[in-house]
């Protein structure tokens, strides 16, 4: 593999990181809530694409049309039914934290089990647009190209619309301080609410780009979240662009490792990054110190 070729493969990995990271960062920098499940709402839709290609002939750019607003919905639900109720008798920040994690712990092994009734517990992939495109001079498969297109426009368009709309500025106001936002008139339990559901359907419109390009099974939850976990820590809680940035560094070094080093030194680069960033910037590297 070339050196144009890992970059190329390391940004489309990284473009992947980055969207689902953004969700969780929406979730958790706004709705406070750490949502353990998120990964499984990732494969959910990654298994929702492949279902529209086999059975309905569906291509998966066709289908974000159906499994991100899919995704906003069940997890709109998954918040007004379950964790609602956790918003409104948690005393502080600290207990909601404490009371999300075990509730979406236990919301994962419900997903993972239903996924794993009807999918089993085999590797799942489907063919779409794995056909060579020259790129600088190296072969890349289209489909991975068309991955990290999307993750970009996607990223991208949030980002603005999070900085530059009104709406945007109020769902920031509540990352910020929860507490001055309700002073000025903004209702913070349905930002809430509305930021949880738009984590949702990042997490599925991630899940149908994994779906283009990699293998996937019902187990397989975990991984997202944890480099979810990862990817928001490292580029600031509650920072778009940082998670964006973030997942794209964290893919390069993942793939130039794996491809230069060993590929059983992946895990240990990446965890190596994310120690590094802890200590040297404890807020990420585009998140704002505590005073």
């Amino acid at each position: 593999m070339t050196l144009t070729t890992a970059l190329i493969a390391g940004l489309v990995l990284g473009g992947t990181y980055a969207l689902v990271a953004m969700g969780l960062t929406l979730q958790y920098g706004i709705a406070r809530i750490m949502n353990l499940a998120y990964g499984d709402m990732i494969i959910t839709a990654a298994f929702a694409a492949f279902v529209l290609q086999g059975a309905l002939a569906v291509n998966p750019i066709l289908g974000l049309a159906l499994v991100v607003p899919g995704g906003f919905v069940f997890a709109y639900s998954v918040y007004r039914l379950i964790l609602a109720p956790l918003v409104r008798r948690a005393p502080d920040r600290g207990a909601l934290e404490v009371d999300s994690i075990l509730t979406t712990f236990g919301l994962l092994f419900v997903v993972q089990g239903v996924l794993l009734v009807i999918f089993g517990s085999n590797y799942t992939s489907y063919s779409f647009l794995n056909v060579p495109v020259d790129v600088l001079g190296a072969p890349i498969a289209a489909n991975r190209l068309i991955a990290l297109v999307l993750a970009l426009v996607i990223g991208l368009s949030l980002y603005l619309l999070l900085t530059r709309t009104r709406w945007g500025t109020a769902l920031r106001a509540v990352a910020v301080s929860p507490q001055s936002a309700g002073l000025v008139g903004i209702d913070v339990n349905r930002a809430a609410a509305f930021a949880f559901a738009l984590g949702g359907g990042l997490a599925a419109a991630g899940g149908v780009v994994i779906s283009m390009y990699q293998t996937f099974t019902a187990t397989g939850g975990v991984v997202f979240t944890m480099k979810a976990l990862i990817v928001v820590i490292m580029g600031g809680v509650g920072n778009l662009l940082g998670a964006l940035i973030a997942g794209l560094l964290l893919g390069v070094v993942e793939t130039l490792v794996s491809t230069y080093a060993d590929p059983g030194l992946t895990l240990a680069a990446t965890y190596t990054i994310f120690l590094v960033v802890l200590l040297w910037r404890p807020q990420g590297l585009f998140g704002r110190a505590m005073r």
